[in-house]
């Protein structure tokens, strides 16, 4: 059995920290997902897309990502962050890689689109006692 040090009250901290952000994400309220992020937070998600950075740039992204794939067409999304690894940073931050899976449900249709499936890095760090993220990169597994 492979161990890193995390407690379970730190693992426990991050896996709460996800669930908000990602209901964030998935309910719409992309200033709220922007604000998880340090001040000068980087973010990729996107294959071909340059990282979004800064919060206002985080929210403003997402807002633009949305209107571009999904104009007129209501759907609702959700993110899945499973098999989540914690790894102690020697800058006192948190290392993070977690597998992603995005689920599409569109109106009437029971079956969701299933898709992308994604390897999630974060680096996840304290502000005022808070955890926040300094930058999340997301490689999608296609397009490895």
């Amino acid at each position: 059995m492979i161990t890193t040090g995390v407690s379970t009250d730190l693992y426990a901290e991050v896996l709460q920290f996800y669930a908000r952000q990602m209901q964030a994400l998935d309910g719409g309220d992309f200033q709220a997902y922007a604000d998880s992020f340090t001040d000068d937070g980087e973010f990729t998600h996107s294959p071909g897309l340059p990282p979004a950075r800064t919060r206002a740039g985080i929210a403003a992204e997402l807002t633009e990502f949305h209107r571009r794939r999904f104009s007129g067409t209501p759907v609702q999304r959700r993110h899945w962050f499973n098999h989540v690894v914690l790894d102690h940073r020697l800058d006192g931050g948190i290392d993070s890689t977690s597998y992603a899976l995005v689920l599409t449900v569109h109106p009437g249709q029971k079956q969701p689109e299933i898709g992308p499936s994604c390897v999630v890095r974060d680096v996840l760090v304290r502000v005022d006692g808070d955890l926040r993220l300094a930058s999340r990169r997301v490689d999608h597994d296609q397009d490895r």
